[in-house]
């Protein structure tokens, strides 16, 4: 490989490395502030979104010249086109991140509910996947993606549960019902990372071993 195109796409992976910091500390600072009623770290959350979307079009760019310019061919070429899509799904759960910290800066301006939330076991398991997913992508561990992919029906089922409680609670507790809501909503975020973590393993499969595996099972 030139030596220029070797570096090059260290430099994409470089960047599609620090993207996917920002976004996990995003997500995890916006669950963080509503866990702890902080809206100082929610604050944060959409203070830095600017920079997310600013990296995003960077790596968009370098993509499309790496794509125009060198010609890379084979793994080079899926990987290239593979960062494209982990961006876009990386610049989705900054958004997502965004949506949690305002509902939580509303939320903190509120008193807590009068029953327990168990929104903590969503969050980690979508934030653990998506840190995975990453990681997989990096290290070219197609097995680590694929296991990420398995575990969305975990964060799937996880959703579901809270929502069904948070319902339950609603009908019990009327005055409670617009900051059950934000919960909700809340719940549909995290669940959509779950989702953007399986969109990044399934890139990193596409990328490692050439093989789509959407609407595919994951041990094919």
């Amino acid at each position: 490989m030139p030596r220029d195109l070797q570096r090059l796409l260290n430099d994409l992976k470089m960047d599609i490395t620090s993207m996917a910091t920002l976004a996990e500390e995003a997500v995890r600072k916006a669950v963080q502030s509503l866990l702890e009623r902080d809206s100082k770290l929610a604050m944060e959350v959409l203070d830095g979104d600017d920079e997310i979307n600013s990296l995003e079009m960077k790596i968009d760019e370098q993509c499309l010249r790496l794509l125009a310019l060198k010609q890379p061919m084979a793994i080079d070429l899926r990987f290239i086109t593979s960062a494209l899509r982990v961006n876009s799904d990386l610049e989705r759960v900054g958004d997502l991140a965004v949506n949690i910290a305002e509902r939580a800066i509303e939320l903190n301006d509120r008193p807590p509910l009068p029953f327990k939330v168990e929104l903590a076991p969503l969050a980690d398991v979508a934030i653990s996947m998506l840190q995975d997913s990453i990681t997989s992508f990096i290290h070219k561990d197609s097995l680590l993606a694929r296991e990420v992919c398995k575990r969305d029906d975990v964060a799937d089922k996880l959703a579901t549960e809270l929502v069904r409680d948070l319902l339950d609670h609603m009908v019990r507790d009327a005055p409670a019902i617009r900051r059950a809501v934000s919960l909700i909503i809340i719940d549909r975020c995290l669940e959509r990372i779950a989702d953007l973590a399986t969109n990044v393993g399934e890139s990193t499969i596409l990328y490692v071993e050439g093989k789509s595996i959407k609407h595919h099972h994951y041990t094919d």
